[in-house]
């Protein structure tokens, strides 16, 4: 028997254990090491490896490497990005995820990528973990909303508070369930609620189908709180791709959609009931047998439409989609032809039906206004018109032709037709007296058909409207935002006296210190600019600045984008050495901030600081803080601040527009809770001008972005405002004030602005009266707004704005 007292021997085992963790401990010691080293020497490829080996046999180490792997992840990540090496960035980002699978900070960048390259779906799963690990995380928020109006497009919200709307689809599949239409697919379901509809009017057998896998999602969600997720069946496919038996056993009965738009076709519900009736429906009734049983035979709701039509005149439209001036802050555009949007590209090359417009007064023709009149049943109707109280909105087919001027007794005529799935609307002629006048040549004659190449044809066509036969004859496509900056008369004038005083006032400083050395003029905007073609014409225009002096860079990428600058330049007397396309001359396009030469500096350049929507660009700050570093001594920043205005105001429609507003406009269905998850607070393209509210208030100065001085700024900022009117604050729109410098400045907030306005909706309405004050907390993180609005009491008017936390320099 051994002896208890004994010490127990160390077994070979237990030898080979500490020396195993001896080895081990040393590995890790070296790798972190050799890790550090690689980051000193920028290898973040077998920077990221070491750390994965040494976290992995040392997991209690995370905590202490976590920001220094982070980093490398990071690096790494971009460079891999850079290269192409998509799927080895993701294999990392899940190897880091592995490690720390509760980091808010990686999920989070995960998603961004993901973003980038196209996969929302994905992103937006990566932007909701991050939210729900730090609900506070501002990166994440940001990025959650901004995938949000991808996913879930604020026409959800809208539709499902349509009572009326919703009431009517309701009625319609009620009764045909009560006919005998016992197996109902709904195809497009969005949340599920027609679904609902026919499962609680009876129906035996409901399917559903969505595409959109966050719909999908949301859906499946929806029907499970509804208590009806084992009695509905929901497949995440496109119905053309839906087959039987795989995904329903049998054709069924009746097929409910609202797979419509503005312009009825656009969803592409032709497409869609075609196949369900070649595959999917039961067949239609036997007109020769009216008392055939519904059970057999197959129906849709919608069963029909009749589409509606108007010409209208229209400021609005015409500069978005029509150039209305001949010169841009003294550039000659009479140089290129003709510059349209691309809706000219929908025109039709197919035989079409003809209807005539009667013009009943004088005016300018800018557009077609389309709306429907969706016939559920023979009982139930939906109108889109303009003067019905519906969520949807009419469809535009802008006119586009030089010849547009129409007089009371005229004529237009119009050509009709469906191809490729939408409704295609084309004027080709207006009647007068008795006179045919094509819309694509103003002299008689038969009109023109688009054949085999109907862009090339349609350039020719348009061409021969010019008069002047020895100019260009071309057509250029611009984006209809790019062709109501041309038109913005107000900003391009104003930056030209803006630019003009600076380089009058560089050319006088290099005269004093006699030197010879170019202005060097950098347009960095987003999109089609001619903003630094204006700078280079200068320089030859202006008697107090030398010939030639003035070197203008466009960041302009497309290319015909860069050849309507050369023409332009061509035709006012631009030499083609004065104007060049700086993307061309650096290597990344991420980069194009940098020095013109070694050594060399900027003399202006020119930020894109709002987004057409009416949001402040992404990373203006930081652009900002590069730009400043690139100037030279006496050169400056386009535009140098910028101003925040807004106001109180009550409007139903951006509540509608937000969330939905509780149980009953979804016929008691409980989906608020679900889809409202995608609310975001920030609504963007909003026309104040035209938005249905009530002003509460005055506008008022909400915040200041010094983009010449980051001293100047701030992060966050109390304003005092003073209701002027009683009534339900739900939202605060903002606009800009632009200042080009100290005497130039416009407002995106104007008639002929190119920018839309946006608007903060609050998540709680606050019951105001007038006299009270209102404290609203605003919060610029990066370039995403965030205002919190409360009543103050006892605030008197000498107590207004309270500024607090200065920004840094890196800001």
């Amino acid at each position: 028997m051994p002896n208890a007292t004994t010490r127990p021997k160390r077994t070979r085992r237990h030898r080979r254990a500490q020396r195993e963790d001896a080895a081990r401990n040393e590995l890790v010691s070296r790798s972190l090491e050799s890790a550090q080293q690689c980051l000193f020497s920028q290898d973040y490829g077998t920077a990221f490896v070491h750390y994965l080996l040494a976290l992995n046999l040392a997991p209690g180490l995370k905590d202490f490497a976590n920001e220094s792997f982070r980093f490398t992840l990071f690096k790494w990540a971009d460079e891999l990005d850079s290269v192409g090496r998509i799927q080895d960035l993701f294999n990392c980002y899940e190897q880091a995820m592995e490690l720390f699978p509760v980091d808010e900070i990686i999920v989070n960048s995960m998603g961004e990528h993901l973003f980038r390259m196209g996969f929302r779906d994905e992103a937006a799963g990566h932007f909701y973990k991050a939210l729900k690990l730090r609900p506070d995380f501002p990166e994440a928020k940001e990025n959650f909303y901004r995938v949000a109006n991808w996913l879930v497009e604020r026409w959800h919200f809208l539709m499902l508070n349509d009572h009326g709307r919703n009431h009517k689809y309701q009625l319609a599949i009620k009764k045909a369930v009560e006919q005998g239409c016992s197996s109902v697919l709904d195809i497009g379901t969005g949340t599920g609620i027609l679904g609902m509809c026919a499962k609680t009017a009876g129906a035996a057998e409901v399917y559903a189908c969505e595409l959109s896998k966050t719909m999908y999602e949301l859906a499946c969600e929806v029907l499970s709180a509804n208590g009806m997720a084992d009695s509905i069946k929901i497949v995440h496919l496109k119905s053309l791709e839906m087959k039987i038996p795989k995904d329903i056993p049998k054709r069924v009965s009746l097929v409910v959609t609202e797979t419509v738009d503005a312009g009825l076709f656009g969803e592409g519900i032709i497409e869609t009931l075609i196949h369900a009736w070649k595959h999917l429906l039961l067949p239609p009734p036997n007109t020769r047998e009216p008392l055939s049983s519904s059970s057999k035979t197959g129906r849709v709701i919608p069963a029909g439409a009749t589409v509606f039509g108007v010409a209208v005149q229209c400021r609005e439209i015409r500069r978005h989609h029509r150039l209305c001036v001949s010169s841009v802050g003294g550039l000659d555009l009479s140089a290129v032809g003709q510059i349209y949007s691309p809706e000219l590209e929908g025109l039709c090359s197919r035989e079409v039906m003809q209807m005539r417009l009667h013009v009943i007064q004088d005016g300018i023709l800018d557009a077609l206004a389309v709306w429907f009149e969706l016939h559920l049943d023979q009982e139930n109707h939906l109108s889109t018109g303009p003067q019905e109280d519906t969520c949807w909105e009419q469809a535009i087919y802008p006119i586009q032709s030089q010849f547009n001027t129409v007089k009371r007794g005229d004529e237009i005529l119009v050509d009709v037709s469906c191809k490729d799935s939408y409704l295609r609307l084309c004027c080709v002629a207006i009647i007068r007296d008795g006179h045919k006048f094509h819309m694509d040549n103003v002299t008689d004659g038969p009109p023109k058909t688009l054949t085999a190449n109907p862009e090339a044809e349609l350039c020719s066509a348009l061409a021969g409207l010019q008069t002047n036969h020895e100019k260009p004859s071309c057509v250029f496509m611009l984006e209809s935002s790019e062709i109501a900056l041309l038109n913005n008369t107000a900003y391009n004038n104003s930056f030209q006296r803006a630019m003009s005083k600076l380089l009058v006032s560089l050319q006088s400083t290099r005269r004093s210190q006699q030197s010879l050395d170019p202005i060097y003029v950098l347009d960095v905007s987003e999109g089609f600019s001619v903003l630094s073609l204006m700078a280079a014409q200068l320089g030859f225009e202006y008697e107090q600045i030398s010939p030639g002096l003035v070197q203008g860079y466009s960041s302009v990428e497309k290319e015909h984008h860069q050849t309507l600058l050369r023409l332009l330049a061509k035709g006012n007397g631009v030499p083609e050495s004065a104007l060049e396309f700086w993307l061309s001359h650096v290597e990344d396009d991420s980069a194009v901030l940098q020095r013109p030469a070694i050594e060399k500096l900027w003399s202006a350049i020119i930020l894109d600081c709002i987004e057409t929507c009416g949001l402040i660009r992404q990373k203006l700050l930081e652009k900002a803080s590069l730009a400043r570093c690139l100037l030279e001594d006496g050169g400056q920043i386009f535009p140098e601040r910028i101003v925040i205005h807004g106001m109180l105001v009550e409007s139903d429609t951006l509540l509608q527009e937000s969330a939905v507003q509780g149980t009953e406009p979804t016929l008691g269905f409980n989906i608020a809770p679900f889809i409202n998850q995608f609310t975001v607070p920030v609504h963007m393209f909003l026309d104040l001008s035209t938005l249905e509210c009530t002003h509460l208030s005055e506008p008022v100065e909400l915040f200041t972005l010094d983009l010449m001085n980051s001293i100047a700024n701030y992060t966050n900022k109390d304003v005092k405002v003073q209701v002027s009117t009683s009534g339900k604050l739900t939202a605060i729109p903002f606009w800009y004030q632009i200042h080009l410098d100290s005497e130039q400045s416009v407002s995106s907030f104007s008639e002929d602005s190119h920018w839309k306005q946006a608007a903060v909706v609050l998540q709680q309405p606050l019951m105001v009266s007038r006299g009270e004050w209102v404290k609203l907390s605003i919060q610029l993180h990066k370039s995403s707004i965030s205002i919190t609005a409360v009543k103050e009491d006892g605030v008197g008017a000498d107590d207004v704005i309270r500024e607090a936390e200065p920004v840094t320099s890196n800001s």
